[in-house]
């Protein structure tokens, strides 16, 4: 979809507002039906077809563990040279994952992180980060305010602009 220009429209009467506004309550309402609609139909769609992909995801799974089996059990006579094999309906075989810590039978990971301070403290990660929920918190404090100049920062407040169009159930109540 092509990126469309946004143009600034100013002098706009109270009638032209309302004008608009029912343009735009008409045409939500009609996207919350077809998106409606949508679902429904997809949701039909997935219950068609939702036994079948069952099925089929359980032939797969079964399937995937006989593979599985046979390759675990002959793997030092297939996977001597390669790690797959090539098959007349595709290949199989083993990755090797990413090398990764694991801890030890009875160690846990801050029991790790404490030895690790004393032993390798190089490999301890410490972060400084600035407060923001607490500065935001007592910006009203005369104390904390007088700083904010000169730390470099200043706390705003940005009004955003809403619609929100009354639906059917909304029209009929009132």
């Amino acid at each position: 979809m092509a990126r469309t220009k946004k143009t600034v429209v100013s002098g706009i009467t109270r009638e032209q507002a309302e004008q608009a506004f029912a343009d735009f309550a008409a045409a939500d309402a009609k996207v919350q039906n077809l998106t409606s609609k949508m679902d429904i139909e997809m949701t039909r769609i997935r219950e068609k077809y939702a036994d079948q992909l069952a099925e089929l995801s359980a032939t797969k799974e079964k399937n995937f563990d006989i593979m599985q089996a046979y390759a675990i059990e002959n793997k030092e006579e297939l996977f001597s040279k390669r790690k797959s094999l090539e098959s007349a309906h595709g290949v199989f075989g083993f990755r090797t994952g990413t090398p990764k810590l694991k801890n030890l039978k009875g160690f846990t990971w801050a029991a790790v992180t404490n030895i690790c301070k004393e032993l390798l403290p190089q490999y301890i990660r410490t972060t400084d980060e600035l407060a923001k929920d607490k500065l935001l918190a007592d910006r009203d404090n005369p104390e904390v305010a007088e700083f904010f100049p000169k730390i470099g920062v200043q706390v705003v407040q940005e009004e955003t602009f809403y619609v929100e169009p009354k639906k059917e159930n909304d029209a009929q109540s009132a």
